[in-house]
């Protein structure tokens, strides 16, 4: 078996998976920071992962329950204007809702990101559950049956 072969056909190559592992690995300062806020459901119960996959783009951070991408912006994307509006548009069109903020924001405010990330969550409609996985909360039936 060659290694071309093998990169073609191992799913950790075929997907972003590799790469968002090196990403987790090498985050940065403000990246870590934030993290330390969002992980293990601390911040009002909503499970977020970092550096996620979606469609070509890999997210900093991602509630997929709420729909919700948090993205954190260095220096450089004062150039990369177009390529983030590209990419907003794309998770927009997906259903997702992004905020971007700038690193040295969470670097000197962290409790001021948290509280627009909460407000964001705050003004979400929360997920409805599936009917057909949760169904029996609303099917009751009566003596005899009949359904209510």
């Amino acid at each position: 078996m060659d290694n071309v072969w093998f990169k073609r056909n191992d799913k950790g190559y075929s997907r972003p998976t590799a790469r968002s592992r090196q990403l987790r690995r090498d985050a940065t300062d403000a990246e870590r920071k934030l993290w330390s806020v969002l992980r293990g459901r601390q911040l009002d119960c909503v499970r977020f992962n970092r550096q996620f996959p979606i469609g070509q783009f890999i997210c900093d951070f991602v509630s997929r329950e709420r729909r919700l991408v948090i993205e954190l912006d260095g220096g450089q994307h004062a150039q990369a204007t177009e390529y983030d509006a590209r990419r907003t548009r794309f998770l927009e069109s997906e259903g997702y809702c992004v905020l971007r903020f700038w690193n040295n924001e969470v670097m000197d405010n962290l409790d001021g990101v948290v509280t627009r990330i909460r407000l964001a969550l705050a003004n979400m409609p929360s997920p409805s559950p599936s009917r057909r996985r949760e169904g029996s909360l609303w099917v009751h039936r009566l003596r005899g049956g009949r359904i209510l």
